[in-house]
């Protein structure tokens, strides 16, 4: 299993705003196959405006699909229109689980 995390650094207060398009956009995506719980974080003592996504999947492979396909889905594109307007900076992670 692989955990793939999202960091978003966000304009100022911007955060809640760009967390709830996340939410909608899970809730849409969610039993796909290939891939397993996933969350939207706010952070408490980080920098401020920071959201972070956490997904995990079960390859690599599987994941790059998925994406490909959930960036052609119209009600996909209707959610997260303007999201990075919302956006400074951000950077990806990735780990493997160790069980």
């Amino acid at each position: 299993m692989i955990l793939i995390r999202d960091v978003f650094r966000c304009k100022p207060g911007k955060s809640r705003q760009l967390a709830d398009i996340f939410k909608k956009a899970f809730a849409i995506s969610k039993g796909a196959e290939g891939l397993g719980d996933g969350r939207v974080m706010l952070d408490l003592v980080t920098s401020y405006w920071t959201v972070v996504l956490e997904l995990e999947v079960d390859s690599l492979e599987g994941f790059e699909r998925h994406m490909a396909a959930f960036r052609d889905r119209s009600d996909i594109k209707a959610v997260m229109a303007g999201y990075m307007d919302l956006v400074e900076e951000g950077h990806r992670e990735i780990f493997t689980i160790v069980q």
